[in-house]
């Protein structure tokens, strides 16, 4: 049975759900993306405006903690039978997230209950998972801690992995699935409701340029998964000679150098660059953004054999 949806969402991800669930019959009677930045076109946007689905543009739905009665009562128009939360940034009151007949269902890039929050692509890289996965769930009043409808894992984390890549390479089309899946028990009736566990729960705030500061004191591990992390967003940050360099493209060497951690040891023309970490650790820098804004090659970069990065 086909069911009458308002979807919250944005990007690729959020199209795409988006168009599985109308493959499979459903009917998208609003979707909700926040208002692009000048100059960006919102593929979810795109999609509902060529497709003629309802589109809404956003910012807040709620003020000073309450919900806007403006944006409940414009929800209520809608009369969906559930509510899916793909890829949405924006908080919902409760009135929206359970306004809908069935409720809502929200997609989160971690297995449930680890990794918690806003950032949980950047903290599992971080803080050295070795497995991840997706979770599609029933929000309730906390953060990430609704039943879990349906839960994909397997995904080894690698040693290279980004935040970019673990999510485009391997959690976005898990993703998609798993969305497909949980609306498709949604709607058959099947849809098992498994209450959140609290062994191995965690939260992690928001992944900001306080944590994206390097410390170089650190052994290089940690610093190779910090870079990691943070790429591409908000990018893993040093300091020489009083400019901001951000680090992209990391890869860990085990090797002995003996120079101070964030010296740089080498660079390549069109290449990467060694920087000394701590505990023998050399980290391959592909690309870097310093004082000009743009991101650069390494060698492209500025930086040079014997700069220390502070």
């Amino acid at each position: 049975m086909g069911l009458r949806i308002a979807l919250f969402g944005q990007a690729p991800f959020g199209r795409d759900v988006a168009l599985r669930l109308a493959e499979a019959g459903h009917e998208l009677v609003a979707v909700h993306v926040p208002p692009a930045a000048r100059g960006r076109v919102d593929p979810l946007a795109a999609e509902s405006e060529e497709r003629g689905w309802s589109l809404y543009r956003h910012k807040a739905y709620r003020r000073k903690g309450v919900a806007m009665p403006e944006r409940v009562s414009e929800y209520r128009s809608h009369e969906a039978d559930l509510n899916v939360l793909a890829f949405t940034t924006v908080i919902l009151p409760p009135e929206i997230v359970e306004g809908a007949r069935l409720g809502s269902l929200c997609f989160h890039p971690s297995l449930l209950p680890r990794f918690r929050g806003g950032n949980a692509l950047a903290w599992q890289i971080i803080e050295g998972a070795e497995e991840s996965g997706v979770t599609v769930f029933r929000p309730d009043e906390g953060v990430d801690t609704g039943p879990i409808v349906i839960q994909k894992g397997g995904v080894s984390i690698g040693s290279e992995a980004t935040s970019a890549s673990l999510y485009f390479d391997e959690l976005y089309p898990l993703g998609i699935e798993a969305m497909s899946e949980a609306v498709a028990a949604v709607a058959d009736g099947s849809a098992v409701l498994t209450p959140q566990g609290n062994a191995g729960a965690s939260f992690q705030g928001l992944v900001d340029d306080g944590v994206a500061r390097i410390d170089w004191s650190r052994p290089g591990e940690e610093i190779d998964r910090l870079i990691r992390g943070c790429d591409p967003q908000p990018a893993a940050w040093a300091e020489y000679d009083g400019e901001v360099y951000r680090l992209f493209g990391c890869v860990a060497e085990r090797a002995a150098h003996g120079a101070e951690p964030g010296t740089v040891l080498d660079v390549a023309s069109q290449g990467a660059m060694g920087v000394a970490g701590a505990g023998e650790i050399i980290l391959r820098i592909s690309r870097v953004r310093g004082p000009g804004g743009k991101k650069l090659s390494a060698g492209e970069s500025g930086l040079s054999p014997g700069d220390v990065l502070r």
